[in-house]
C-alpha cells in the first residue's frame, strides 16, 4: 500500500496540468499583443524625449536656465516640429497603454488609468502650444499672470499640470501596489519615487528663480519615461520558482 500511495503522489504532482501551470508562469503570458504594446510604447518614449536631440544635435536651447517647454512657444525656431513630437508621443503612448491594458500580476493596476490620462494630457499640450516662452521673457510671464494671452497658451499650461499630476499619482499608486515586493518592478518604482521627491522642490526653485531649468526638467522626463516603460514591460503574471517563492 505504501508503494501504491507514493506512486499516486508522484502521478499527481507530475500531472500535465501542474507542468503546464509552471510553464505558463515562467512564460509570463507573452503574446503578440504585448509585443505591439511594448514596441509602440518604445516609439512613444523616443518621441517624448526629443529634448535629448535638442541638447546633442542642435543649438535651440538658448541657455541652461530655459525650460525645454519654452522651445515649443509660437515663433521659436522649430517650435512646430517639437510640438508635433509631443502630440505624436501622447497619441502613441495612449495606444500602447490601451493595447497593453490594465492587467498586472495581481489583477487590475490602479495606476493604469492615470497613465492613460498622462498620455492624453501630453497630446493636448503638444497640440496647443505656448503663445510665448514664459521662462525666457518677463513680459510673457507678466501677460500670462494677467490673463492677456490667447486661450491656447492656458490650455498648454493646464494640460502640463494635468500631465505631471497624473503620472505623479500613477507612480504613487504603483509604489503602494508593489512596496511589499522585491523584484525589479518594485525597486525601479521606488527609485523613481525617491528621485521625484527630490526633483519637485528643485523644479519649484527653478521655476521661481528662472535658473537651471534645463538641468531640472530632464529629471522628470527620465522618471516619466521609466514609469511608462515599467507599466508596459511588467509581466501579466508573477514568475515563481519551484519552491513557490516569487522571483
Amino acid at each position: 500500500m505504501s508503494g501504491s500511495h507514493d506512486e499516486g503522489n508522484a502521478t499527481h504532482s507530475d500531472s500535465p496540468t501542474s507542468a503546464s501551470l509552471r510553464v505558463t508562469r515562467r512564460a509570463g503570458g507573452y503574446s503578440a499583443q504585448l509585443f505591439i504594446a511594448q514596441f509602440t510604447g518604445l516609439v512613444g518614449i523616443v518621441l517624448y524625449n526629443w529634448w535629448v536631440w535638442v541638447v546633442v544635435a542642435t543649438n535651440l536651447l538658448p541657455n541652461t536656465d530655459a525650460f525645454f517647454s519654452d522651445l515649443e512657444a509660437t515663433g521659436r525656431p522649430d517650435a512646430s516640429l517639437l510640438s508635433h513630437f509631443d502630440l505624436a508621443a501622447g497619441i502613441v503612448m495612449f495606444v500602447a497603454f490601451v493595447v497593453r491594458g490594465p492587467w498586472g500580476p495581481e489583477g487590475k493596476r490602479t495606476e493604469w488609468r492615470w497613465l492613460v490620462l498622462f498620455s492624453i494630457a501630453g497630446a493636448v499640450g503638444g497640440h496647443y502650444a505656448y503663445a510665448c516662452p514664459e521662462g525666457l521673457s518677463e513680459t510673457c510671464r507678466s501677460d500670462e499672470w494677467h490673463l492677456r494671452l490667447p486661450l491656447h497658451h492656458y490650455v498648454h499650461v493646464f494640460s502640463g499640470i494635468i500631465e505631471f499630476a497624473a503620472i505623479s499619482i500613477a507612480i504613487y499608486l504603483a509604489w503602494k501596489r508593489t512596496r511589499e515586493h522585491t523584484d525589479w518592478v518594485a525597486r525601479s518604482i521606488k527609485a523613481i519615487a525617491v528621485a521625484m521627491l527630490i526633483g519637485y522642490p528643485l523644479l519649484g526653485i527653478a521655476y521661481l528663480t528662472d535658473r537651471f531649468g534645463a538641468f531640472v526638467e530632464p529629471i522628470f522626463f527620465v522618471c516619466f519615461s521609466i514609469m511608462v516603460a515599467i507599466e508596459l514591460l511588467e509581466p501579466k503574471r508573477r514568475s515563481f520558482t519551484d519552491g513557490g517563492v516569487v522571483s
